[in-house]
């Protein structure tokens, strides 16, 4: 081989920048398209659990992530207390609590 040819065959200044910075923009665009379609409506989601949870009250009926139906009877930092059919008593987390009775009951008369 000649000089020649090695320097033929050596790469172009400034033509592998273009593969780059189009990789660069897809890379962009995936983070975007991420970010709009399921990290923003799951930090949504949890914004309003968080609300929903520090606006409970005595007396409200609830149900936990369990399906367990109850009543608030008492409200402390972290847990709740609950009366459930038969008059007994749980004590759960607070992050336990899923929904409002009430929500669950104007859905299934909408049916």
């Amino acid at each position: 081989m000649t000089l020649h040819n090695v320097l033929l065959m050596a790469p172009q200044p400034g033509g592998g920048g273009s593969g780059m910075a189009s990789s660069l923009i897809f890379l962009l665009l995936i983070f975007v398209v991420f970010y709009f379609f399921f990290i923003r409506p799951q930090v949504k989601r949890q914004k309003d659990q968080k609300k929903y949870r520090e606006s409970l009250a005595k007396g409200q009926k609830i149900i936990t992530i369990g399906g367990i139906h109850g009543r608030i009877l008492e409200i402390q930092d972290t847990t709740v207390t609950i009366e459930v059919e038969g008059g007994n008593r749980l004590k759960v987390e607070k992050s336990a609590v899923a929904t409002d009775a009430q929500d669950q009951l104007t859905g299934e008369a909408a049916k």
